[in-house]
C-alpha cells in the first residue's frame, strides 16, 4: 500500500501533530507514506527532521490551477494506493487533481475541527462526493460533519485521536526530576494546565481559580506549560498582566514551551483542562494516560475523553468559581485523587491506545480499495 497524506496547514496545534503521528505510525507498520505540506511549516519542518518523504505546496486560494496541476502529475507518477487529507480545505487542491489524474484511489478526510459554515452547495457537494470516509475525532465532530457538510452517515466514521500510552505511562516516568528543577517539595501539590496561549483555552479561569485557592492554602503550587502560536503573542502577554493584576504572579510558574510532557505531566498531583471548545483535548488524553486526576470543562471533545467522578471532575465551562470549587475538592480528598488515578490510566489505554488507533485506520484503508 502506497499512502499520500496531505496537511497544508501552516500552523502547529493538534491538526498538525495528528498529521506528523499518522504519518509515522503508518511508516511504523512498512506502509509507504508521504507527505503533502506547507513549504517552511513547523509540520514541514518537522518532516525533515524525522526523514519523511514529503513535497511541498504554497496551496492558500481554494483554487490553484498551477498546484493542482503539479499534484495531478504527483499522484499519476507515484500511483498512490490511498489519499488522506489532515483538513477539510487540501480537499480544494486534492479533488481536483484526483479528477485530473485520471486516479480512483479512495479518499479520506481526517476532521479535527469543527466548522460553523454549512457546506451544502453545488460546488462543495461536487468536492465532498469525491470523498470515500471522512474521520471525526469526537462525537462533536461527528454530529459537525453531518450538520454542515454533503457527507451522509454512512461516510463518517468515528476514529478519535490517539496517544503512545507506553510513553505517557506513569510507571516510566520520573515524577522528580521537574519537581527538583522548580523546586516543588514532596508536600506540595502541584496544579496545572497545558495548553498554547490562545483565547478559549481556559487560562483566564485557572488564574481566576489559582487566585482563590492560593489564598486559602499554602501548600499547593500552580503550573502553566505551553507557549503563544504565531500571532497570538498578544494574548500570552495579557494572560500574565491579569496574573500580576491579581498578584499571584509568584504563585505560578510559567514554563513557556516543553518537549518534556510525560515529564511535566508526572510532576503534577492535579491536571486542569478548562478548554472552552475543543474538538478532542489531545493533553486531556495523555494526562489520562499518566494517572492524572483532573478538573475539565463540561464540554464538546472533552466529553468524549473524561467522565465525571469516574476519571475528573468537569466544571463549568468559562466559570472560574466552579473550577476552583472542584480544584479544592480534589485538594481535600487523597483518595479521590487516587481513585481517578487509577481510573484514569484504564480509560486511556482501553480508548485511546496509539496501535490500537493505527489498526483501525490501516483496516478502513485496506477496505476501501
Amino acid at each position: 500500500m502506497r499512502v499520500l497524506f496531505t496537511c497544508l496547514s501552516q500552523s502547529w496545534g493538534g491538526m498538525e501533530m495528528y498529521a506528523l503521528t499518522t504519518v509515522k505510525q503508518l511508516l511504523k507498520h512498512n506502509i509507504e507514506t508521504e507527505l503533502v505540506c506547507f513549504p517552511g511549516s513547523r509540520l514541514h519542518q518537522e518532516a525533515v527532521k524525522e526523514n519523511i518523504a514529503n513535497y511541498t505546496f504554497s496551496f492558500k486560494s481554494y483554487f490553484h490551477p498551477v498546484a493542482i496541476r503539479r499534484l495531478s502529475s504527483l499522484i499519476k507518477k507515484n500511483s498512490y494506493d490511498v489519499i488522506e487529507c489532515g483538513g477539510s480545505k487540501d480537499l480544494w487542491l486534492v479533488v481536483p487533481a484526483l479528477k485530473l489524474s485520471g486516479s480512483t484511489a479512495p479518499l479520506f478526510l481526517s476532521k479535527q475541527m469543527a466548522s460553523f459554515i454549512i457546506k451544502k452547495d453545488l460546488m462543495h457537494r461536487w468536492i465532498y462526493n469525491r470523498v470515500t470516509k471522512a474521520f471525526a475525532i469526537s462525537n462533536m465532530i461527528m454530529k459537525n460533519l453531518e450538520e454542515t457538510t454533503p457527507l451522509t452517515k454512512d461516510k463518517i466514521v468515528l476514529l478519535q485521536n490517539a496517544i503512545d500510552t507506553t510513553k505517557f505511562d506513569p510507571a516510566k516516568v520520573d515524577r522528580t526530576k521537574v519537581r527538583k528543577e522548580f523546586s516543588i517539595s514532596d508536600d506540595d501539590l502541584l496544579i496545572g494546565m497545558i495548553a498554547r496561549f490562545s483565547p478559549g483555552k481556559g487560562h483566564e479561569e485557572f488564574l481566576s481559580a489559582v487566585n482563590q485557592i492560593s489564598e486559602r492554602h499554602s501548600n499547593v503550587k500552580f503550573m502553566i506549560v505551553g507557549e503563544a502560536s504565531r500571532g497570538e503573542e498578544s494574548y500570552a502577554q495579557k494572560i500574565k498582566a491579569i496574573a500580576g493584576e491579581l498578584n499571584i504572579l509568584d504563585k505560578i510558574i510559567f514554563t513557556g514551551f516543553r518537549n518534556d510532557t510525560p515529564e511535566i505531566l508526572a510532576a503534577l498531583d492535579i491536571f486542569i483542562f478548562p478548554s472552552h471548545d475543543e474538538a478532542f483535548g489531545i493533553a486531556l488524553a495523555e494526562a489520562l494516560s499518566m494517572g492524572k486526576p483532573s478538573v475539565c470543562s463540561n464540554f464538546a471533545g472533552v466529553l468524549d475523553i473524561a467522565v465525571d467522578d469516574e476519571t475528573s471532575y468537569l466544571f463549568e465551562k468559562g466559570n472560574g468559581d466552579d473550577l476552583a470549587c472542584k480544584i479544592e475538592k480534589l485538594i481535600g480528598s487523597k483518595e479521590t485523587r487516587e481513585r481517578f488515578s487509577v481510573a484514569a490510566r484504564k480509560r486511556a489505554v482501553e480508548m485511546f491506545d496509539l496501535e490500537n488507533f493505527t489498526e483501525k485506520l490501516i483496516y478502513h484503508f485496506k477496505q476501501s480499495r
